[in-house]
């Protein structure tokens, strides 16, 4: 079953109840006021979502009950508390069209703010709408205005609509520009990001949420049973597998670890469920190309900040200290330009 982004956030909200996680912390609020320890990497989260329903328009969040009201900078601050989290990009939220300069100049007042954790900011945009070169130009040189993206997987957007001419057009724009494009689309449609990545060979990429994988995907027989009923998932996992390894040669992508826990098991997931998309997207990007994102607050539809970030954690453990550093902190630092 192919979920589209409302759907999506419907299915997931059962998954707020509890959540399954060997490394959870029992009592939250005590672990977050413990100071980070030697091996508590520093983070830089390069997907924060932050919406003020008293500013903006989010068309979508009326069907998505947990995420329909307002989640702001004390907010973010609050629950990052105590994971070491430095620096964070905001992400687009999909506001009405009309209100995507206010969303923009509203960035930059936050980011300008040297109290806040939120240093840059990727904005929504319309490559292939005439309105777009006048639009993004207007940015262009801002310290804080690092790129744009399109949710490219909700019901009104058809398949290979990043194929268009003109959407093409607005793409290599964005490189022209010094700005990236995120990718954030069907888990099945990620041959057509390989199609545009080599048309727009000047500019750079962000594949989010791991290309959406499904981790119901990569569940054993075994794992099934314990967990029960669940939803199917969106895609096969060897066709995935595929494109995800055939996208991953494009040296203009990088690719995003985030998202990928709102779509575990509802209330059921452990770290183990979510290892094989994300060792994967680590394996085929390679340490140089990926940057963890919170996806903050989507992510609450089933975890927790802190049980995302431990989990993940727990997943790469065994890898050496200098890999997790880039995911966790180097890459961002560099792929953005943040000092």
């Amino acid at each position: 079953m192919k979920l589209d982004r409302r759907q999506f956030v419907q299915h997931s909200a059962a998954a707020a109840a509890s959540v399954a996680i060997a490394t959870t912390v029992n009592d939250e609020d005590a672990a977050a006021d413990e100071p980070p320890t030697a091996a508590a990497l520093p983070i830089v989260d390069t997907h924060q979502h932050l919406w003020d329903l008293a500013k903006f328009k989010l068309p979508w969040v009326g069907s998505a009950p947990d995420l329909n009201h307002s989640f702001v900078t004390k907010d973010y601050l609050e629950t990052a508390r105590g994971l070491n989290v430095v620096k964070a990009i905001y992400m687009e939220v999909d506001v009405d069209p009309s209100q995507q300069v206010a969303e923009a100049e509203h960035l930059i007042e936050i980011c300008q703010k040297k109290e806040n954790l939120t240093v840059a900011a990727v904005i929504s945009g319309r490559p292939a709408a005439e309105s777009f070169r006048p639009y993004i130009t207007r940015f262009k040189g801002s310290p804080i205005i690092k790129g744009v993206r399109q949710v490219l997987h909700v019901p009104e957007t058809k398949p290979g609509t990043c194929l268009d001419k003109n959407y093409v057009q607005g793409v290599r724009l964005l490189g022209e520009l010094g700005m990236s494009f995120d990718l954030c689309m069907r888990p099945t449609e990620l041959t057509d990001a390989a199609k545009l990545a080599d048309q727009c060979p000047g500019t750079r990429f962000i594949l989010d949420h791991c290309g959406n994988a499904d981790p119901k995907a990569f569940l054993s027989s075994k794992r099934r049973d314990e967990v029960g009923p669940i939803d199917a998932p969106s895609h096969e996992p060897d066709p995935w597998r595929r494109d995800l390894a055939a996208l991953a040669k494009r040296k203009n992508i990088v690719c995003k670890i985030s998202g990928i826990v709102a779509r575990a098991p509802k209330g059921k997931w452990i770290a183990a469920d979510l290892a094989p998309p994300i060792i994967h997207c680590l394996a085929e990007f390679g340490p140089d190309r990926v940057m963890f994102g919170s996806d903050w607050p989507v992510c609450t539809l089933a975890a927790t900040y802190r049980q995302w970030v431990e989990a993940l954690r727990q997943i790469i453990a065994t890898r050496p200290p200098a890999e997790q550093s880039k995911l966790l902190h180097d890459n961002a630092m560099k792929f953005y330009g943040l000092s």
